[in-house]
């Protein structure tokens, strides 16, 4: 079972890409399970999301508390949260910014990759310049690290969940899977 775990704000698109991210892998024929957590339901506030992905049926109904991935929207939640907590051997962490990996030297012992996907959701019209959407773009960029599920099983799953602007989000993946650093 391959377990990933999402950090965010409320309005980045952290539920909504745990779902893609599980609709890509249900395309690919795996068996999926995606689901959110969070408390103050408001803009802005820490939200946590999951997504499985196994061979088999999947029957776990708890929080993911060793994710083998951990994608983060927000990077200011590095420092007030222990978003790195149970993170499997070689799993990578996978940060929204324009920093590169190299600059987070707290993670030095994780594999770290980075990418601009604000500015990329910016560029697409994704949200607003003061609050992107960075969900699909964050999408594109796990989609090329991690090498478990194909861009075009991404872009299947972002146009099966996002709600608007289809063209925009997938275009949005696809740049993030050539910007994203290592």
């Amino acid at each position: 079972m391959i377990e990933i775990r999402f950090h965010g704000r409320g309005g980045q698109g952290a539920v909504i890409a745990s779902k893609a991210l599980a609709i890509a892998f249900f395309h690919e024929g795996k068996h999926v399970q995606a689901f959110p957590s969070f408390g103050v339901e408001r803009r802005g506030a820490p939200v946590t999301a999951f997504t499985r992905v196994d061979d088999h049926p999947i029957r776990l109904r708890n929080f993911i508390y060793t994710p083998d991935h951990i994608i983060i929207l927000d990077a200011t939640l590095i420092a007030s949260a222990n978003v790195t907590e149970g993170l499997k051997k070689n799993g990578w962490i996978l940060i929204n910014t324009d920093a590169a990996p190299s600059k987070f030297r707290n993670l030095s012992k994780f594999r770290v990759a980075t990418v601009d996907a604000d500015s990329i959701a910016v560029e697409y019209k994704l949200g607003t310049p003061t609050s992107p959407i960075v969900n699909t773009a964050i999408l594109g960029a796990f989609s090329k690290i991690a090498g478990i599920v194909s861009l075009d099983s991404v872009l299947e799953g972002i146009r099966d969940t996002v709600p608007s602007n289809k063209a925009g989000n997938a275009s949005a993946a696809k740049e993030a899977s050539l910007r994203v650093l290592t």
